[in-house]
């Protein structure tokens, strides 16, 4: 994920994402970039239009999550485990924004 997200930020800065961008934003990143994953991420990317792609993502509906099994304490600890990690992911997210203004 991280290769997406460095390609990401690249593209949303104007630069050229190419091997040497991608490997630069990764190292500054504190990552060990994987030159076969670079590689495979630009092949990916190779005549995509990002924003075109982007726009196109933000368009799609979420679908709604399956409903949980009735009487299923199995069931019951994974929604349980769902909630609590939506929680964590939404206080990450909150102290980021404030990162970014």
């Amino acid at each position: 994920m991280e290769y997406v997200y460095a390609a990401l930020l690249l593209h949303k800065a104007g630069q050229s994402v190419d091997d040497k961008s991608m490997d630069a934003v990764l190292t500054a990143a504190g990552l060990k970039p994987d030159k076969g994953r670079i590689k495979a991420l630009l092949a990916a990317l190779d005549g995509v239009d990002i924003d075109d792609a982007l726009k196109s993502a933000a368009a799609m509906p979420v679908a709604a999550a399956a409903p949980a099994a009735s009487g299923g304490t199995e069931a019951e600890a994974e929604e349980k485990k769902e909630e609590d990690e939506d929680e964590e992911e939404e206080e990450f997210t909150a102290g980021m924004g404030s990162l970014f203004g």
